[in-house]
């Protein structure tokens, strides 16, 4: 039976959720609980959150086992980017592309 969990319009780059995503992948929710703590990442934190969340989630479904859990997938989309402009030299302008990420964690009972 999988679990879901999202969180949607979270301010980071989806290229750094990615990152740290595919480490947790695969792993089982305690595993995974303990590895995201300690992490520096500020997508650990996130996804850490996230994977809060899933687990009450799960919590809800009578027969399920919590410690049978293992992380399924990470998905990781990107968002709507709040686009920015920076002044630059000789009256120019840069953007500046802020973006957002749309995660899913999924969660299956081994």
């Amino acid at each position: 039976m999988e679990i879901v969990a999202k969180a949607n319009m979270i301010r980071i780059s989806p290229r750094k959720v990615r990152i740290v995503g595919e480490v947790i992948k695969k792993k089982n929710v305690n595993d995974a609980m303990g590895i995201l703590m300690y992490m520096p990442q500020k997508a650990s934190y996130i996804l850490k959150k996230l994977l809060d969340s899933a687990i009450a989630n799960a919590k809800q479904k009578k027969y399920v086992d919590i410690d049978s859990l293992f992380i399924k997938n990470v998905i990781v989309d990107g968002g709507p980017m709040l686009k920015r402009f920076l002044p630059r030299a000789m009256g120019r302008a840069s953007k500046i592309r802020k973006r957002l990420s749309h995660i899913t964690l999924v969660l299956d009972e081994s």
